[in-house]
């Protein structure tokens, strides 16, 4: 049977994954931390020598139990392998892009710069703390926030006590530096 025939329909298109991916500004680098670098580096071995393995297996017993037409094994482990590819890809491309920022070697730590926590205050006084982190690591439940974030850009070289404008939908907004810090060095043991 011709595979024009046979080929399952997909929900979503790979040009609609990768544009659900977060987007890295056009000629910039993928700035990345090393446990940023580490946990995706991670991922794509267990995908390759886990994962996929598992799930190639899976699909090859499914389609020697004959008919693939209603095969749910065979038919939901093909589409699993296929987002499984996908991820594969994606983790490759960002990986190769990646360039690892070890920020815990910044010098000027009283100045806001790739991967320094700030606390800072807004107009009300509360004390918020942001960490800035790659694209690929942004977590907002525990205040990463993503390089090319505005509060981020708006972080950006100012120092302890500076007081910078961040740009919110609501209109411009005063915030103050009041600590920055950068992540100890790790032991390589």
């Amino acid at each position: 049977m011709n595979k024009a025939f046979v080929k399952e329909s997909s929900d979503e298109s790979d040009d609609d994954l990768d544009a659900a991916q977060p987007a890295i500004p056009a000629g910039a680098k993928n700035y990345i931390t090393p446990a940023g670098y580490r946990r995706l580096r991670d991922e794509l071995l267990h995908l390759i020598d886990v994962a996929r393995p598992e799930v190639v297996k899976l699909v090859s017993w499914a389609a020697s139990n004959g008919d693939r037409s209603e095969n749910g094994d065979y038919i939901y482990g093909k589409r699993r392998l296929r987002e499984i590819d996908r991820r594969i890809r994606f983790l490759t491309k960002r990986l190769d892009l990646a360039e690892v920022v070890d920020s815990s070697k910044q010098e000027n730590v009283d100045q806001v710069f790739f991967g320094a926590s700030v606390d800072y205050a807004g107009e009300d006084g509360d004390v918020r703390t942001v960490t800035i982190v790659g694209v690929d690591e942004v977590d907002l439940d525990h205040g990463r926030v993503s390089w090319i974030s505005p509060i981020a850009r708006a972080l950006v070289k100012a120092r302890i006590g500076d007081q910078v404008i961040l740009h919110t939908p609501a209109g411009p907004e005063p915030i103050d530096i009041v600590d920055v810090r950068y992540p100890a060095p790790e032991s390589d043991a």
